[in-house]
């Protein structure tokens, strides 16, 4: 989860919480820049842990080490560490949440807002959830009906469209000690 001093405490802890939920060796993550948002999620899951059904396995999963808190200095930095991370379920719950949505380029999903918990996608949303885990969200993206398609590129130039880029197919196939791979252009202009 990315969020900044404009969350509300009591969601971003139950939120936490639902995800070390699942088992003790789940992961929960909270990415912020506000030490007092640190601190008021940490009062709240005290109360909430305690309150909770599986608050065992839930304490557990908090406390090991695959769950913490990575304190940043802005959400630039922010933005940085859930890249890397590159997480199954991303929570974004800023300021212009949506817009600071738009900038993440590594997560299986999405949830934007403070109205838009993981287990929204979990049992209502449509949201597909067979995503990627373990940081695979860095190359891989979620199930979709894509995952069961084949594509074929088709690739088609007028010849003046060729001629327009045929230094550049030269010099990149020259850089690579290809140069038959540029012949293969310029011998198109060669009459």
């Amino acid at each position: 989860m990315l969020a900044d001093d404009t969350a509300d405490p009591v969601h971003v802890a139950a939120d936490l919480i639902s995800q070390a939920e699942h088992d003790p060796a789940a992961a929960s993550v909270l990415v912020t820049p506000s030490e007092a948002l640190v601190e008021a999620v940490d009062r709240e899951l005290e109360l909430r842990v305690a309150a909770t059904k599986h608050g065992e396995r839930i304490r557990t999963a908090l406390t090991g080490p695959q769950s913490g808190v990575v304190l940043v200095e802005d959400l630039d930095a922010g933005l940085g560490v859930v890249d890397a991370y590159a997480a199954e379920h991303l929570e974004i719950q800023t300021r212009d949440a949506r817009d600071v949505a738009l900038r993440v380029r590594n997560a299986g999903a999405i949830f934007v807002g403070p109205y838009a918990p993981v287990s929204l996608g979990d049992y209502c949303a449509g949201s597909n959830h067979v995503l990627p885990t373990g940081g695979c969200a860095r190359h891989s993206s979620g199930l979709s009906v894509q995952t069961f398609l084949k594509g074929v590129h088709v690739v088609e130039y007028t010849e003046d469209a060729l001629r327009d880029v045929a230094d550049q197919v030269v010099t990149l196939a020259g850089a690579e000690d290809l140069p038959a791979h540029g012949e293969a252009v310029t011998a198109r202009f060669a009459r």
